[in-house]
């Protein structure tokens, strides 16, 4: 089995490519929301965001932010079979564009040496 990773900042493919995935047979597809570190330090250098004056700590801080910023990416995540990695490579490509390009997202896959509870919801 495979983890398929997929970070990208278009935020509005995400659900999109969920349910592709999904049609494609992968049993479960998780959508988190995402900043990365480079687009939260933009967003305070521009001032669009206000760091907090008296706060506990650098992560209490980072909250903050996060808590007041736009959603500005997701991350999706799969546990498959090894022979449906291409395929949702695939659904994010025709989504999203070419993954090599900058801005359309990072994608990786990750060897899984167990997993428990995996099952596809449209077979119980």
């Amino acid at each position: 089995m495979k983890l398929v990773i997929l970070i990208t900042g278009e935020v509005e493919h995400g659900l999109a490519i969920a349910e592709a995935w999904q049609k494609a047979g992968a049993p479960g597809v998780t959508i988190l929301r995402t900043h990365g570190l480079y687009s939260l330090q933009q967003e305070v250098h521009k001032g669009n965001v206000e760091l907090p004056r008296m706060v506990a700590s650098m992560a209490a801080a980072m909250a903050h932010v996060i808590d007041h910023m736009e959603e500005k990416g997701h991350l999706l995540i799969s546990v498959v079979e090894d022979d449906m990695v291409d395929s949702l490579i695939d659904e994010a490509t025709n989504i999203l564009g070419d993954l090599t390009l900058p801005n359309n997202g990072v994608l990786f896959v990750l060897p899984v040496d167990r997993a428990v509870g995996v099952v596809r919801h449209d077979r119980k």
